[in-house]
């Protein structure tokens, strides 16, 4: 699960991100009576949250390359 952290917390920050912006964007300027597809919106979402998910996994795979170089971590003093 530690080597998912990256892609699930990529996917829910994009997928909520979205639909936040979106609310506060969007839905304040459009009058009740418009009518939106609201199956758009959680496909756009779904992609979105795909992208951060991909960016997650970016970001975790480059960080845990760059702690497994040799003289990177501290070493343990010796007894």
């Amino acid at each position: 699960m530690k080597n998912k952290t990256g892609v699930i917390g990529g996917f829910v920050v994009g997928f909520t991100g979205f639909l936040l912006m979106f609310k506060l964007i969007v839905l304040d300027n459009v009058p009740p009576e418009d009518e939106l597809a609201p199956g758009i919106v959680v496909v756009a979402s779904l992609f979105s949250g795909l992208l951060f998910a991909f960016i997650g996994y970016k970001i975790q795979s480059y960080l845990a390359k760059k702690g497994n170089q040799p003289g990177s971590s501290p070493q343990q003093p010796k007894s």
